[in-house]
């Protein structure tokens, strides 16, 4: 698998050498330093441990990572995360140009927070009639039986909180790539606001 974190700049679209005009997303896609090198001899499983966003004040960071920042010899990042890849020794920078045009990636992030939302909104439930006098447009409605089972199902949509999590979207085509400038064009929408962290994977 190749993977490297990322930051989403935002959206806009592109001419492809058919003429065909497609959306795509602007990716910040590294540089990310090689902190950790995990093996299967020592930890069970091969990966490596990428960071990405120098930390630029060294009061910012925490103290069981100041040290292994030391360890590795390499500068303190923000952001750190585990991506199941070999081949690669600690201090190696991976960049965009681990990835090229055409390849499928798959992309996880926070979703954007909407809030506290409705059961039409978050469930798509139709709601309704929208007469008037009806006194029903976008209640839940019935939420269970009387006698049996004298409770709410589990799972049952109801009003609550809505985006903020963990998202992954799979399948997405890399429409170019700008290496010098450590830029990904993905086709699509990808999770999260702008300026959030995105982590991009290609199973190869």
């Amino acid at each position: 698998m190749t993977g490297i974190l990322g930051k989403k700049i935002g959206m806009t679209s592109v001419y492809t050498e058919d003429g065909s005009l497609v959306p795509v997303t602007v990716v910040e896609a590294g540089p990310c330093c090689v902190i950790q090198v995990k093996t299967a001899e020592k930890d069970g499983y091969q990966a490596v441990k990428v960071g990405f966003i120098e930390q630029r004040k060294a009061k910012n960071v925490l103290k069981p990572l100041a040290g292994i920042f030391k360890k590795a010899g390499t500068a303190s990042y923000k952001i750190l995360k585990e991506f199941r890849m070999g081949g690669l020794n600690v201090g190696d920078m991976v960049k965009a140009d681990v990835f090229s045009k055409g390849d499928i990636v798959s992309v996880s992030g926070i979703s954007k927070g909407k809030g506290f939302q409705g059961v039409m909104k978050r469930h798509n439930y139709k709601g309704g009639p929208a007469s008037h006098g009806s006194m029903f447009y976008r209640a839940v409605g019935s939420i269970g039986a009387s006698s049996y089972p004298s409770r709410v199902w589990k799972g049952l949509g109801m009003p609550g909180h809505m985006g903020s999590e963990r998202v992954t979207v799979q399948s997405l085509t890399i429409v170019d790539v700008k290496p010098e400038q450590n830029i990904i064009l993905i086709k699509g929408a990808v999770p999260g606001a702008n300026e959030s962290i995105i982590e991009i994977r290609k199973d190869d």
